[in-house]
């Protein structure tokens, strides 16, 4: 069931690529708040404009649950978006749902790309890091910004593949944005059900090919958009995708690299040294060989955390083991154009989550660059 309400934009607080962030005074409580932050994706609501009035859900405010805070707009009813010109694309994204935008596919048959994917089948040695969570992300680009620096070489071409394990629509992460005004994305690509990308595709797969042969990157990062759903269980998390990914990147003829998800400050022993989403995505559902990560530096912690990596990699398992010197990447995620943050903590209170992630980067640099 949703939870809905009216209310009136008191302020505009603020805009993204996509999105617009707003003060809403509601006309009844939700979740004991009469004002809240609204959030607003201009490409399915249009542009909402100080007194305007907006029909929100609020079922996560009410329920107390976890997405960044927002109200969702789902109307402006006294001012509903002209119907777009006509124009090319068939596919249906976030299908079935009142909300679902139709957007033009990378490889459908409308597409001036279609010629070129139709046969597409092989991405030629692409380094693809595969992360579990969204907030993998920046502390991946600084990593490869920081492995072709160790080489003296500009930094590759990165292209985003955005999975729909969290978040659907590309412009709920601020993060995105802010990476793409920086130039440390040179574009976006959406998969599945989620849409927003520079590019649009069916499925990973899809995904992969147009990073490689539309976008001509030389390096790509795949993680779900922001949202990871856990439920505490081994197999029922979204980022159990992870491990799907390393399959599709290696069926293609890619070169996956594992980014572990690492923390020495969480609470929950199950995600100490080396998470258990880690170990099931890329120890039980990755059927094809990655290069798995881990930062070269001393310690407690990180001996345990390559000793967890060993379990998943030759001649125990099927991974190869690969290990990263760890000088500069500390600098190097500092320098990130976004805050850095993982599960409510930043680079100063669980730097191992940043620098693990980083590690994968300078490694898809070199083989970028070496290739």
């Amino acid at each position: 069931m949703i939870s809905w309400r009216d209310g009136v934009v008191r302020a505009v607080r603020g805009s993204w690529a996509g999105a617009v962030e707003l003060e809403v005074e509601l006309d009844r409580p939700a979740g004991g708040l009469t004002a809240v932050r609204a959030l607003a994706y201009t490409d399915v609501v249009g542009e909402p404009r100080e007194g305007d009035r907006v029909t929100l859900t609020v079922s996560a405010l009410v329920r107390g649950l976890g997405t960044g805070g927002y109200a969702m707009v789902v109307a402006l009813p006294d001012r509903l978006p002209a119907d777009p010109a006509p124009g090319p694309g068939h596919v249906v994204k976030a299908r079935y749902t009142p909300l679902q935008p139709m957007v033009l596919g990378v490889d459908e048959q409308e597409s001036p790309w279609h010629d070129r994917l139709r046969d597409a089948d092989d991405v030629a040695g692409l380094a693809v890091v595969v992360a579990d969570l969204h907030s993998a992300l920046p502390a991946v680009l600084a990593g490869v910004r920081a492995g072709a620096e160790r080489l003296g070489r500009p930094a590759p071409r990165v292209a985003y593949v955005m999975t729909d394990g969290g978040a659907l629509p590309l412009a709920f992460s601020r993060s995105v944005a802010t990476l793409r005004e920086a130039g440390w994305l040179a574009a976006t690509v959406t998969a599945g059900q989620a849409y927003g990308g520079d590019l649009e595709a069916v499925g990973v797969h899809t995904a992969l090919l147009a990073a490689r042969t539309v976008v001509e990157a030389d390096v790509v990062v795949v993680t779900q958009g922001p949202g990871n759903l856990g439920t505490g269980t081994r197999w029922g998390f979204s980022g159990v995708a992870a491990g799907e990914v390393v399959n599709a990147a290696a069926v293609l003829g890619g070169r996956p690299v594992a980014a572990l998800r690492v923390s020495e400050a969480d609470p929950r022993e199950r995600h100490r040294g080396v998470s258990h989403h880690s170990t099931t995505a890329y120890g039980r559902v990755a059927l094809r060989p990655a290069d798995v990560v881990v930062p070269d530096l001393g310690g407690a912690g990180w001996e345990r955390v390559r000793e967890q990596a060993a379990a998943l990699c030759e001649p125990v398992g099927r991974h190869r083991l690969v290990e990263v010197p760890a000088h500069g990447l500390t600098e190097a995620l500092a320098a990130s154009p976004v805050r850095l943050s993982t599960m409510g903590r930043g680079l100063d209170e669980d730097p191992a989550a940043f620098i693990a992630s980083a590690a994968a980067g300078v490694h898809a640099a070199r083989l970028a660059l070496e290739a």
